[in-house]
This record gives C-alpha cells, sequence and structure tokens, in this order.
C-alpha cells in the first residue's frame, strides 16, 4: 500500500515534499495505476473453457487430475486436466496461452459435455515473469519511501542524549536485594511442597496382548475404466457359449528364427523381433483358413469378413485393453512388431483414442510375459475366439522316438460355441501349431 505521506504527494497537498521525493512518488503511483489497468482488461477478457467432445458414444466422465491449479500460467494446448471415461482418458487443454484464474469443479466429480470446467485469462502467459520482476523492485521501492517519509512523530531524535547510567554503589545493593529475595522464595516453595505419595499397593491390571499384523481396510473407488471391463467381461460370460481348446508347440524354430534375425531387425529397423508377430502372421492365415473364428453375431445374422483386425490385449496400470491392428493379414513380421510397439506405448502413457481400440475381429492374449503356464481367455464380444499365449518352459518331448528337451509353450483357443464347432476349433488351433513349429509354410501359404 502507498503511504499516507506519498498520497498527499501525489494529490498535491504535500507542500513541503522534496522534489526527488515526489518524482518518486508519482512513479509509484504510475506503477500502480498501470497494473490496475493491466487487470481490468484482463477481466474484459477471461474465458470459460467447457468440457470437450469425447466420442459419440461418451457423454460424461470423471475428473480425475488437475494438472493446472488457480494462478499457474499454462500454454497454448498445454494439458490443464484429465477427464476418465469408461473407455479412454481425455485430456482438457488450453485454448490459448494465459493464467487459470478458477477451477469450476472438483476432482472426481462427474461432469458433462459442454459443462463449464475453468476460467482463464488468455494472454498472461508471456508477463507472468516481467509482473513479479517490477512487483518485486516496487516492493523494494515502496519500503525505501516509506522508511524516508515516516512521520517526524514516529523518527527517534538521533541528538537526544542518552539516560545517565547509575551509580556503582547502587547496582551492588539491587543485586544483594535480589540475591536475597530468590533465598527467601525458595525456601518458602519448598516447605509448601506436599510430601510424596506412597506407591499403591493394589497391582495395575495388565495391558490387554496386541494381535500381530495390521488388519486395516482400504475402500479405493472402481475407475470408471475399471467399472467398464468388469461390466464387458461378465457381459462375455453371460452371453457367450465359451469353450476352450488346449494345445503344445514346439517353439524350437521360432526362437532359432528370432536368434539368427533379431539383431539384423533391430539395426535395420529400430525395432525388436519377438514372438508376437509369429503368432500373428500364423493366426491370420489359420484365420483365412476357418473365416468363422473371424466373423460375429449381429441379432440373427452371422458376418463374415475378409480382413483381420487383430485386437493385442496389453496390460496397462488402468486394466487391460486391446488396441486393434487394421489389416494385420497384408502386414509381415516386421511392420506387425511396428505396430504393437507404437500402440503398446500409446497404451501405457494413457494416450490410447477410441479409433485405436474400436472394432477387432479377433484378439491375442500374452499371459506368457507374466509368466502364466495354462489359462483360459475370456471372448472379446462381439468377436468369436481369443487365442492366449503362454510362458515357455523347457520340457521332455518324445521326437522321433528319442526323448528330447524342447522349449514348449501350451496356447489356448476359447472360442463361442454358437459360431464355431470343436472341429473347426480344434483345427484352427493345429494350424497354428505347424506355423509355428516350421515358419518356413508362412511363406508358403496362399
Amino acid at each position: 500500500m502507498l503511504s499516507r505521506r506519498l498520497i498527499l504527494i501525489a494529490r498535491g497537498r504535500a507542500l513541503r515534499a522534496d522534489p526527488a521525493l515526489v518524482s518518486k512518488g508519482w512513479k509509484l503511483a504510475g506503477a500502480y495505476a498501470q497494473r490496475a489497468s493491466f487487470h481490468s482488461t484482463n477481466l474484459l477478457q477471461a474465458e470459460t473453457v467447457k468440457v470437450p467432445q469425447m466420442a459419440e458414444s461418451i457423454s460424461e466422465g470423471t475428473l480425475k487430475t488437475w494438472l493446472k491449479q488457480p494462478g499457474d500460467v499454462v500454454q497454448a494446448d498445454e494439458e490443464v486436466a484429465t477427464i476418465e471415461t469408461d473407455k479412454i482418458d481425455v485430456s482438457v487443454n488450453a485454448p490459448a496461452a494465459g493464467r487459470i484464474t478458477e477451477h469450476l469443479a472438483a476432482e472426481e466429480d462427474t461432469v458433462s459435455v459442454g459443462q463449464d470446467l475453468f476460467r482463464f485469462e488468455p494472454g498472461a502467459a508471456d508477463e507472468g515473469a516481467p509482473k513479479e520482476q517490477k512487483s518485486s523492485e516496487e516492493g523494494k521501492e515502496v519500503k525505501e519511501t516509506k522508511d524516508t517519509t515516516e512521520p517526524a512523530d514516529q523518527q527517534v531524535d538521533k541528538k537526544t542524549p542518552p539516560p545517565p547510567s547509575p551509580k556503582p554503589e547502587e547496582v551492588r545493593k539491587k543485586d544483594d536485594a535480589g540475591v536475597q529475595e530468590g533465598k527467601e522464595k525458595k525456601e518458602l516453595k519448598e516447605s509448601s511442597k506436599p510430601a510424596k505419595d506412597k506407591p499403591s499397593s493394589k497391582e495395575q491390571p495388565a495391558p490387554a496382548p496386541r494381535v500381530p499384523g495390521s488388519r486395516n481396510e482400504t475402500r479405493v473407488k472402481m475407475s470408471r475404466m475399471r467399472l467398464r471391463i468388469a461390466e464387458r467381461l461378465k457381459e462375455s460370460q453371460n452371453a457367450a457359449a465359451a469353450l476352450t481348446t488346449f494345445n503344445e508347440i514346439d517353439m524350437s524354430s521360432v526362437m532359432e528364427l528370432r536368434k539368427k534375425y533379431k539383431d539384423e531387425v533391430l539395426k535395420e529397423h529400430g525395432v525388436k523381433l519377438g514372438f508376437m508377430s509369429a503368432f500373428a502372421k500364423a493366426s491370420c492365415l489359420a484365420l483365412k483358413e476357418i473365416p468363422a473364428a473371424n466373423a460375429s453375431i449381429e441379432g440373427d445374422e452371422i458376418v463374415y469378413r475378409d480382413f483381420v483386425d487383430l485386437s493385442v490385449a496389453v496390460a496397462t496400470p488402468k486394466g487391460l485393453v486391446t488396441p486393434v491392428l487394421r489389416n494385420a493379414e497384408g502386414l509381415n513380421f516386421v511392420e506387425i512388431e511396428k505396430e504393437i510397439a507404437g500402440l503398446g506405448k500409446k497404451a501405457r502413457d494413457g494416450k490410447l483414442t477410441l479409433e485405436d481400440m474400436a472394432g477387432g475381429t479377433f484378439t491375442i492374449s500374452n499371459g506368457g510375459v507374466f509368466g502364466s503356464l495354462y489359462g483360459t481367455p475370456i471372448i472379446n464380444l462381439p468377436q468369436a475366439a481369443v487365442l492366449g499365449m503362454h510362458a515357455i518352459k523347457d520340457r521332455a518331448v518324445v521326437v522321433d522316438g528319442q526323448i528330447v528337451v524342447r522349449p514348449i509353450m501350451v496356447v489356448a483357443l476359447t472360442y463361442d460355441h454358437r459360431l464355431l464347432d470343436g472341429r473347426e476349433a480344434v483345427t484352427f488351433l493345429v494350424k497354428v501349431k505347424e506355423y509355428l513349429e516350421d515358419p518356413r509354410k508362412m511363406l508358403l501359404a496362399a
């Protein structure tokens, strides 16, 4: 705040003002007026940002996180908040550079498309740093001026002599009197203390024994995505006539292929050669021979497709998602690995869009990366089947009448018995086994 003297100087009512002080007063007053003008302009330009359109099928979501707080400076298109839906996370970005002024919703609130979300002042981002510097300089000037313009009745006259010091004899008498008085107070305090109570003869009750370990419970609200996943899985169990068939695959040939070419592929294409590309290619070829495994039921009709949109199950901190490789039947090993790597990164970073997960005609789930030996995957409706991969373990098997050790993977195919009969499901899994145990057959397949 401006001191009273500066205000008088600004009004021209201080008749004996120092010219230098008058100039400084006008400078400070001008700075305050400039700041007031700046704020009034921004108030006129304040904008309200609404919840954006998320997708045709999504009308609301949960406001999970405010990444910017009121008073924070943001740049154009910088993320301000995250809205969680039952399928994806939607980022709300600043429409322009500015400063956040107010939140209109709290975290964990349910927000609808078009609802007011926050207010901000455009154009404040570039002026944030200079403003802070100006305010610090102005603070110093105000403090300086306050010291020099202190009222006369509050200033100490440095010419006034200090009071006379007491004589040594008077100081000695006062000290002796204080010591005597302290001794008397100490004796009186000791004599007035009550006698200490004797310990009671009765024993105190023993404390209750502690229960080892913790018995705390924590309740956490389910996220929208987790609720949606639970709903879809239960819907699949209730709707599909699910049945699972198993088989064993000798992974020696695929592992040899990978070992021989993985360094070359990494050097030339910048992507690691894994097992997923081999399983994806083998599945696409088997789906051509067993088209019912790539079909779906819509009403009272069966829809057959001549393309394969391959859903790949990816585990994320928020739950299992299944991004889709479009037209996987036309991709080679390297192209499949590149697509899977890109979709996996987007899934882990929470950047998947609805377009990345929409559709899908067949699913591959790899529980082997977590060490699973056996499992029965759940069908991703409205698809007809899902292929489950598992861990590779060395096992003793019989080859040409000899017991040898081979790397074996157990694979599982869960299929909808409304679409596929047992013959077709088993044939599909045997075809996948044949392609993987001799990858050269993939080159000869039509």
